[in-house]
């Protein structure tokens, strides 16, 4: 009995092999409405005064705390094992020109 119930709660995931290469961010935008979370990932290259939004990623705010949730405990796992992640205290970035072009 207990090994059908584990069997209807398994989820099947399929990753397709242009996401599975993922996208490389090294800024993240997160904005958010009543019932919204909006995160955009951002690649920054140096010396380049303008930037793309490579990927969006719209969450519910339940979801978006669960995703909070279990960033922080990975954080955590990652640590214990590799040691402290070390903040480099950037300089500030600079300021940004980000103006939506689309409202919901």
């Amino acid at each position: 009995m207990a090994e059908d119930k584990k069997k209807q709660k398994q989820l099947n995931i399929e990753l397709s092999e242009e996401i599975a290469e993922g996208i490389y961010s090294n800024l993240a935008i997160i904005s958010h409405s009543q019932s919204e979370f909006i995160l955009d990932f951002i690649r920054l290259v140096p010396n380049v005064p303008k930037a793309k939004v490579k990927s969006r990623v719209i969450l519910s705010p339940q979801h978006a705390k669960r995703l909070m949730k279990a960033l922080h405990d990975n954080i955590k796992k990652f640590e214990t094992q590799h040691g402290p992640i070390k903040d480099n205290n950037q300089a500030p970035l600079p300021p940004m020109n980000f103006t939506p072009t689309a409202q919901a």
